[in-house]
């Protein structure tokens, strides 16, 4: 497969070795460790396929435990913690080669009428998506010339990502930023039409820019980083239907950076400016060198 929105539904797509067992690939990248996203997505589709498939996940609870190594499978074993009238509970478990490195639990509602709406709105204007250059433009703009790491990189990328706020890449452009930032993000083609592969999909997105918003007052998002990050833990409310191959903006703060970890928060909104899912998430911070 050469589309990158087809392989991440077929990293998606678990092989399923037992009962309440299933098995995800881990491809052999050049990253020190198995990127957090894919093991949540792929822990919520072992989730989900324990399920009736008629109660859309409505939340989730992660924790980050040990690092993954690349290139080795992950077996995610599945606990079927509760089935109610209303509400399926599921926790599952990852490990490879023996070790725990993730533990989710993930709970699912039956679709109901809610008795009343309301939905604090968007706190600023933000342009079109389709009016704002990619993250490869900005380098290339930016540098004259597109590195080939990074060219690389974007080849594979699953998600466009555009960042309303255009890159810094100076100490002078972070002094006294607000710990804020908001990127528009779909996948880069078509991903079917199965509710659970859209929500898991874009729960592997939300972890590839959250952590932004810690760093933002500290040091550019691009070029060499003076910290070394790690998500510690991750959780989601979805709050209404979706497709992560049509535009959604996430919004994303920092409230607090304290004691080498740094919590973000992200609220993702569809086109119609409809708050769709929000984030909440603690990183390790560790100086280099």
């Amino acid at each position: 497969m050469t589309n990158p929105a087809e392989r991440l539904v077929d990293l998606l797509d678990l092989e399923q070795i037992e009962v309440n067992i299933f098995r995800g690939r881990s491809p052999q990248e050049s990253l020190q460790r198995v990127f957090g996203g894919q093991v949540a997505g792929q822990a919520l589709v072992a989730a989900g396929r324990t399920t009736d498939g008629e109660r859309p996940v409505h939340s989730l609870h992660a924790y980050f435990l040990r690092p993954g190594i690349p290139g080795v499978p992950i077996v995610y074993q599945v606990e079927r913690v509760r089935d109610g009238r209303s509400f399926t509970t599921r926790r599952v478990t990852a490990v490879q080669r023996g070790r725990t490195i993730f533990n989710l639990t993930a709970s699912f509602h039956k679709p109901e009428v809610g008795s009343f709406e309301h939905q604090l709105p968007l706190v600023r204007e933000v342009p079109d998506p389709e009016s704002l250059p990619t993250v490869a433009q900005e380098v290339k703009e930016h540098l004259g010339v597109l590195p080939e790491a990074l060219e690389r990189m974007a080849r594979r990328q699953p998600f466009d990502i555009r960042y309303v706020d255009r890159l810094r890449w100076s100490a002078e452009e972070t002094k006294d930023a607000d710990p804020r930032s908001a990127v528009w993000m779909r996948a880069v083609g078509p991903l079917g039409n199965d509710p659970l592969v859209h929500t898991c999909a874009l729960t592997y997105a939300s972890d590839m820019t959250l952590l932004d918003a810690v760093r933002i007052p500290v040091e550019p998002l691009w070029g060499p980083r003076g910290f070394d990050m790690a998500s510690l833990d991750h959780a989601m409310w979805f709050h209404r239907p979706f497709r992560a191959d049509e535009w959604f903006l996430y919004d994303q703060e920092s409230p607090i950076a304290v004691g080498g970890r740094g919590l973000a928060r992200g609220r993702i909104y569809n086109l119609e400016g409809q708050l769709i899912v929000s984030v909440v998430q603690e990183g390790l911070f560790r100086k280099l060198g």
